[in-house]
């Protein structure tokens, strides 16, 4: 992601023009977007019946839930930031193209492989930095605090990780709010995602990846007893 990112920034020193520069916060923003709407619809679907489509959403953010600090489940699969990242490619060169605009693709580089590249960069950081014991700065500290509601009070809620990206939890009526935090019980079996810890489908696949994320053989028994 950062390789796509320093060739949207060379195309865009060698050959945009000018105002294609003011479109990059564009991409910002329509990242802090994609980030919400992912993180809610996509990986927090119902658990699938299938194990095999139980497998990929597992990969995908159930095993992150079920192991919050391993770290080879703190990222985005790259099976998945890629194809999205071309498909949001596709579509704004696509709609540039469409609607007769100027230097279509400098616009889908400056939206899409800077702007949305920075910010899903930035956002795969404070993500890291939430979940690690470690020294950190302002930003990540409120980052982390309302992060850990998310995976440790109410999974249903706080679905941004980027800083500023509570606004959309906010518009979209999943944040938090102080008074009702305070009342708030912890929700039952958090880190499975409301699932039996010992559901048939979540044993299966803590043990057919736990080599592929080094997970001990004491750390699956104890998830199934969570």
């Amino acid at each position: 992601m950062a390789i796509a990112a320093l060739f949207g920034l060379a195309v865009m020193i060698i050959s945009a023009p000018w105002w294609a520069w003011l479109l990059i916060p564009l991409g910002f923003v329509a990242q802090m977007l994609n980030e919400y709407n992912l993180h809610r619809f996509i990986f927090h679907l119902p658990p699938p019946s299938r194990q095999w489509a139980f497998d990929l959403l597992y990969q995908a953010h159930y095993g992150h839930h079920d192991f919050p600090t391993n770290h080879k489940l703190f990222f985005v699969p790259i099976w998945i930031a890629l194809p999205i990242l071309f498909i949001n490619f596709g579509l704004v060169w696509g709609a540039a193209v469409l609607f007769g605009w100027p230097a279509p693709f400098h616009i889908a580089t400056a939206i899409v492989l800077v702007g949305g590249v920075l910010m899903f960069l930035g956002y795969e950081w404070f993500h890291m930095t939430s979940h690690l014991n470690i020294p950190k700065t302002k930003v990540e500290r409120h980052v982390t605090t309302l992060h850990n509601q998310h995976h440790f009070r109410d999974f249903s809620k706080w679905f941004h990780v980027s800083p500023g990206g509570e606004v959309i939890d906010r518009a979209m009526k999943t944040a938090i709010d102080r008074d009702a935090l305070k009342n708030k019980q912890r929700g039952e079996f958090m880190r499975t995602l409301g699932l039996q810890p010992d559901d048939p489908r979540l044993v299966s696949a803590r043990s057919r990846f736990s080599s592929k994320y080094n997970l001990s053989q004491d750390e699956v028994s104890r998830a199934a007893m969570t």
